[in-house]
């Protein structure tokens, strides 16, 4: 999928006295005007399957994201992660403040249960441990990170700690950056954790999980034994109860970022996510449970599926092409070659896309309508593109499906040959 990629840059700063009970209007909306008087400061409403965004309220200023940065570590973990490794917890994980599962230097603990206390109790400690066992460190878990989020097409995306606690970091040349996101990337994210990441069922399965027991281990002359510690994790993420079809989620609250959220929501072929930033500050710590049911229905209210095999042009339809100076069976023949459809785009395309009433696709081709000789086989002449606005959402390459040899001495030769001589 070929998508456009805005980069705005904001100044980050401490806002939570500014906002502070506060309700900002809308600055942008969706494209049909509307305005849906959102809490949070940064919104945005996002079709999973295609990376559409449906709805945006300054989607693209950066923002730190608290807690919802756990979403890009517990995917990490997943991908790259052996769940029945035992983590040791170091004293930098030991020492990380509240909320916390409260480990002590030297413990054990198995990966797979550390994911359950980072995404159900948003453990800070937990994803320190985590990234120290999976990156080496803290700082070689964030360039993976940052590494992960660019793959994922996310560049206004900065990752400096693996729970979300404010931070900034300075680089080698001196420039200061700030742990945040933008709502646009940070529902990217979660698309990707729901949709297109290879553990994407595993991920469901713990951000849906509504209680998990587990305990820890030490060492004990050379073996892994129980430390008598035992503890029960609960889910937080109340937006699992408010509406059918609620997937997975995550909160998040510093002091700078104020209340954040990401959640996802699925019904039939439609599966939504939500992002906010600065969605209040205490005591307004409903405010984001709002907005998400305000973008959810709004999108199940405004959007249906449309797949792309429904609308794509069949090949049969695709005229040949001539070929200019290409051999014929005949002296005065033009030449053609017939064309045939390579294939969908390489890398991410979706099967269909959500739009609104009075929306729909607009169909864009660009084939060559004549070659020059000598022409192979599986040469690209053109392809055709599936839009909505201004955004592709899926590419059929054409190639031709013959080959024509150009016309030499030996062909020029076998005509008058088979014209004058034999009487072809």
């Amino acid at each position: 999928m070929i998508q456009k990629f805005r980069r705005i840059t904001a100044a980050l700063g401490l806002m939570a006295v500014t906002f502070l009970g506060t309700v900002a209007n809308a600055q942008t909306d969706d494209a049909n005007g509307t305005n849906l008087q959102l809490y949070a400061q940064s919104a945005v409403l996002m079709d999973a399957g295609s990376g559409r965004i449906l709805y945006e309220k300054n989607g693209y200023e950066m923002k730190p994201m608290a807690s919802t940065t756990k979403i890009m570590t517990c995917i990490l973990a997943l991908e790259y992660g052996n769940m029945e490794d035992y983590v040791e917890v170091s004293s930098y994980a030991a020492s990380m403040p509240k909320v916390k599962l409260n480990m002590q230097t030297g413990e054990r603990y198995l990966l797979k249960d550390l994911l359950y206390s980072l995404m159900l109790e948003s453990h800070n400690d937990s994803a320190v441990a985590i990234a120290e066992h999976i990156g080496g460190s803290v700082e070689g878990f964030a360039d993976m990170m940052n590494q992960k989020a660019r793959d994922i097409g996310c560049f206004d995306t900065i990752f400096i700690t693996p729970n979300g606690l404010d931070a900034a970091a300075t680089s080698e040349n001196g420039e200061t950056k700030v742990h945040s996101t933008t709502a646009a990337d940070l529902a990217k994210i979660m698309s990707y954790c729901i949709m297109d990441s290879p553990k994407k069922e595993e991920f469901l399965a713990i951000t849906e999980t509504p209680s998990y027991q587990f305990g820890g281990f030490r060492e004990k002359d050379g073996e892994i034994v129980s430390n008598g510690r035992s503890f029960q994790c609960s889910n937080h993420n109340a937006f699992l109860s408010m509406m059918e079809g609620a997937l997975s989620g995550k909160t998040g609250f510093t002091g700078n970022a104020g209340y954040c959220y990401v959640g996802a929501l699925r019904r039939d072929d439609r599966t939504y996510v939500v992002a906010l930033l600065a969605c209040g500050w205490p005591n307004n710590k409903t405010y984001k449970w709002s907005d998400t049911k305000k973008l959810m229905n709004y999108g199940l209210e405004n959007y249906t599926y449309h797949s792309l095999s429904d609308i794509r042009i069949d090949e049969s339809s695709l005229k040949d092409i001539q070929v200019e100076g290409g051999q014929t069976e005949r002296i005065g023949e033009t030449a053609h070659v017939s064309v045939t459809i390579a294939g969908k785009e390489s890398g991410k395309e979706p099967e269909g896309v959500l739009l609104s009433s009075g929306e729909e696709f607009e169909i864009k081709s660009e084939i060559k309508k004549q070659l020059k000789a000598p022409v192979e086989k599986g040469t690209e002449v053109g392809s055709i593109s599936y839009m909505v606005g201004d955004e592709i959402y899926g590419v059929d390459y054409i190639v031709t499906a013959g080959e024509v040899a150009a016309i030499d001495f030996k062909w020029c030769v076998w005509q008058i040959w088979n014209r004058y001589c034999i009487g072809g």
